[in-house]
């Protein structure tokens, strides 16, 4: 049973066919409201829990990697609200996609996901252990294991032989896309080896987020003024580089650096590194009023499927950079309330019942700086990027020192440091210590769309 019934629901948001969803972002019970309305029409897409389909599945158009954020998401909205309703449909989707060797390579999907795609079922499986979601069955995956054994094939697949290091974009040769190398899928990486280097205390994980970021760097996927382009291709060692830049890119690894300045006690590097990330992601994104536009494709009406949900990612790591470095939460937490607000505004829509299946009057549109007017634009990356728009706001100050936990401050979620080991070499198992002392130019595996918006050459997934 939801937290909050239907009939409460649509009866505080009458005005909300008009004017949006309607949220006293001083209330948290307020905040809690809006956000089981907009989780209940995200989930309202889903179907891997019919009968016939496959658990973790979104429908058609969508990818499978959005299912993973998707499911990433409802971990945090189970966090913030304390809604328990779909705690089984998560665990279950999940624990499904793991695949018969649980590392989120499903036999049903092995053929064509990238390691962007494995990543975000992996940055879910962490935000789970994290954050202390429910542990599944002792007989079953559990969220650090299937983490570390995504992170080991990463290791496995760092190809030096081009570009002098790095992942692919694609896991197989036979998918277009295995020649191209790109910062979503590089950044996957270094967000999870951040986190699970704070999460365990094992050295190897920071040297790999360190190796990840100097090999970005290298390359040029981030210059020195912290600007994160989308990717290049192998052909000529990863010197011709696509100039787009994308929120999620700047987020995660805003994100991943963010961690990286709180398991190491604050040093200087991350500091500095995570303070140009925050200064430039804020300058390139966010207008005067703190709202964010995905800039390659929004004010062009080009967005596709993926894109239409990148938004809601830089939320979310904004809101959980804040969460590790204390002197960014009052620069970043404004920004994640006045983009909840606009988002809110959005959720005004009553489109086709094919299209949209949650209460009336509370599909979410895209465009957040358009507000109350609301822009036809539904589905799941724009529900989804409400839902965190919205339920982000519930971060506050005076609980940052209860920020994600970490093995040796609570967590309980078991690990196995070889899972997923490739080599004969498994990882060193370091004593826990102090760390105070493969989506996407787009998730396509079928195909790379280029396109040119004003005059710079874009990667998009078709």
């Amino acid at each position: 049973m939801r937290w909050i019934t239907r009939a409460a629901s649509i009866s505080s948001l009458a005005v909300g066919a008009v004017n949006g969803l309607q949220v006293d972002f001083t209330s948290d019970d307020s905040i809690k409201q809006a956000a089981s309305t907009v989780a209940y029409g995200l989930l309202k897409y889903y179907t891997g829990n019919n009968t016939g389909d496959t658990a973790g599945n979104l429908p058609d158009p969508y990818f499978w990697w959005e299912a993973g954020a998707m499911f990433g998401t409802m971990v945090d909205y189970w966090f913030y609200t304390g809604d328990e309703s779909y705690i089984d449909v998560t665990t279950e989707a999940m624990l499904h996609q793991t695949g018969d060797d649980h590392d989120f390579m499903p036999r049903n999907q092995t053929k064509t996901l990238g390691n962007d795609d494995q990543g975000f079922w992996a940055m879910a499986a962490m935000s789970a252990a994290e954050n202390n979601f429910p542990n599944p069955p002792a007989d079953q995956p559990q969220w650090l294991a299937v983490t570390q054994a995504v992170f080991n094939e990463y290791v496995g697949r760092w190809d030096p032989d081009t570009c002098n290091g790095g992942l692919r974009w694609q896991i197989f040769t036979f998918n277009n896309g295995f020649n191209y190398k790109n910062s979503i899928s590089n950044g996957c990486f270094f967000n999870i080896a951040a986190r699970l280097a704070r999460y365990t205390g094992n050295q190897t994980y920071a040297d790999w987020a360190e190796k990840v970021w100097d090999w970005m760097n290298e390359v040029k996927f981030i210059d020195d003024d912290f600007n994160i382009y989308d990717g290049a291709g192998v052909e000529d060692g990863c010197k011709t580089i696509s100039q787009a830049q994308w929120t999620y890119n700047a987020g995660i690894f805003l994100h991943g650096s963010a961690v990286m300045y709180n398991a190491t006690g604050g040093s200087d590097i991350w500091e500095q590194r995570t303070q140009g990330l925050m200064n430039r992601t804020i300058e390139l994104f966010f207008n005067a009023e703190g709202i964010p536009t995905e800039h390659p494709c929004e004010p062009f009406n080009q967005c596709n499927i993926d894109q239409q949900s990148f938004k809601g990612y830089l939320i979310r790591w904004m809101a959980a950079s804040a969460q590790m470095v204390p002197w960014a939460f009052d620069i970043l937490m404004p920004l994640v309330k006045a983009s909840g607000a606009a988002a809110a505004l959005q959720c005004s829509g009553s489109p086709a019942a094919n299209e949209f299946r949650g209460d009336p009057g509370t599909a979410c549109g895209f465009k957040w700086t358009e507000k109350a007017n609301f822009d036809g634009m539904v589905g799941v990356g724009e529900q989804m990027s409400a839902l965190s728009a919205i339920q982000y706001t519930l971060v506050k100050k005076a609980e940052v020192s209860k920020a994600p936990v970490t093995a040796s401050s609570g967590g309980t979620s078991a690990g196995n440091v070889n899972a997923g080991a490739q080599t004969d070499t498994p990882i060193s198992v370091f004593t826990p210590i102090s760390m105070g002392e493969r989506v996407a130019a787009g998730f396509a595996t079928t195909a790379i769309l280029f396109s040119v918006i004003g005059g710079s050459i874009f990667v998009m997934k078709d």
